[in-house]
């Protein structure tokens, strides 16, 4: 089921969430979070914006959520989206059941655009974001460095 996170949900979110710092590139993160580290980011987003979870039997499978893009107020209408799963969860079309969910929720709010953020390589989040109608709509090559390799970004747009 998805439902809206719960402060109660941080310790779960941080197992997820490190396994990507510690062993991906998809996230440029190089120092795990805490729980109480994820409890402050949980606050944070949900003053202005949403983040959801996916949970079966109490267990947190993945999750979702829109922050601030930019920081000036004129792209206050465009969001940046997150989503993460469990990585023994992955593939089974969660992820795409939190992303359609966050879409659904940022029209219903009055969002404009949705801007997914990609570390590349990462084809299976390539194809989940052109599954749901967004397209590339900006490439940036060595941006971010981790585990010692210079890693190129793709920015893929949703207008809403």
């Amino acid at each position: 089921m998805i439902r809206k996170v719960k402060l109660s949900d941080a310790k779960q979110i941080a197992d997820i969430y490190n396994y990507y710092i510690e062993k991906t590139i998809i996230t440029f993160e190089e120092e795990k979070v805490s729980e109480k580290e994820i409890e402050k980011r949980i606050e944070k987003i949900l003053k202005d914006y949403f983040w959801i979870v996916y949970e079966e039997n109490n267990k947190i499978l993945g999750y979702a959520y829109v922050g601030k893009w930019r920081e000036r107020s004129a792209y206050r209408f465009t969001v940046e989206s997150s989503v993460y799963l469990d990585k023994n969860h992955t593939g089974k079309g969660i992820g795409e059941k939190l992303y359609r969910e966050l879409i659904k929720i940022s029209k219903d709010k009055g969002l404009k655009a949705i801007m997914g953020v990609i570390s590349i390589p990462n084809e299976a989040s390539i194809k989940l974001h052109e599954k749901l109608g967004f397209y590339k709509a900006g490439y940036f090559k060595e941006v971010g460095i981790k585990f010692d390799k210079w890693i190129d970004v793709a920015y893929y747009q949703l207008n809403l």
